[in-house]
């Protein structure tokens, strides 16, 4: 029944069901799961089998945290990741992120993992609940000029410097990098561990965001579409083109001997 007391169409009860929070389903199927109307009857089973997946789902990430306060502790936890390691152009970011242990933000995952809307929808939810969040950008002509193992721990350094707040505990995803004395590493740790997850997506959706812009600024090398990957078709506009300031040139041996262009 609805708020007067009316008895609700089949087809009102399948609208409910499908449009349902999370929450509210698990009301709506117990209260019409003997109705026998056969779309109702329809509706309640995929309602039923929606919640099946979404229980399982919110398993998977309390899991996530629970992992995170056995390695981390109770203290202050950062979770630490990079993306863009193995690109040809733009530059390595990393990510670092204190999570509260409420609210969770259900959704996380290792940023790999997730759709683009997706990420940006679990990205804004960690930007409302995430107690810090630091975002480091090393350039490609000082990845170029130091290596990705120097460039790596320097910007893991500076993320966790931009987060603000001395950490208990930083929990990165990989092998050790030694660049806090409180680390613990953990392979893939960015789709077990929840502050390491959220810093792959902040990581992630900031990088992918300056690709876009810089496809803009260097247009024909489709980095908002490769976010500076190769790709055949970054590939071919390299050898077309040749290099821009973005590129990093230590990287590009295999295409072309050319100087940059720009």
């Amino acid at each position: 029944m609805d708020g007067g007391g009316r008895s609700l169409t089949a087809r009102e009860v399948c609208a409910l069901l499908g449009n349902a929070s999370y929450e509210d389903a698990e009301e709506l199927v117990a209260r019409y799961a003997a109705d026998q109307r056969k779309q109702v009857r329809h509706a309640v089973e995929v309602a039923s089998r929606r919640l099946e997946r979404e229980r399982a789902e919110r398993e998977r990430v309390r899991a996530m945290y629970a992992l995170q306060r056995e390695l981390g502790g109770t203290g202050i936890v950062v979770g630490v990741d990079e993306v863009g390691r193995g690109a040809i152009a733009g530059p390595l970011t990393v990510g670092a992120v204190v999570l509260p242990q409420e609210p969770m933000v259900w959704g996380l995952n290792d940023s790999k993992q997730l759709t683009p809307a997706q990420r940006e929808e679990v990205a804004a939810r960690v930007a409302e609940v995430a107690l810090a969040i630091g975002i480091f950008h090393v350039p490609p002509e000082e990845i170029d000029k130091v290596g990705m193992a120097v460039a790596l721990r320097r910007a893991m350094a500076g993320a966790i410097e931009k987060v603000g707040v001395e950490p208990d505990c930083v929990l990165i995803d990989g092998n050790p990098v030694h660049v806090h004395p409180r680390e613990r590493t953990l392979v893939k740790g960015d789709a077990r561990i929840a502050a390491i997850a959220a810093a792959s997506i902040m990581a992630k959706v900031t990088r992918d965001a300056l690709m876009v812009s810089c496809d803009e600024e260097y247009p024909g090398y489709h980095l908002a579409e490769c976010k500076g990957y190769a790709s055949a078709e970054h590939i071919a506009a390299i050898r077309e083109r040749g290099l821009t300031p973005i590129h990093r040139a230590s990287f590009c041996g295999n295409f072309l001997e050319a100087p940059r262009l720009f």
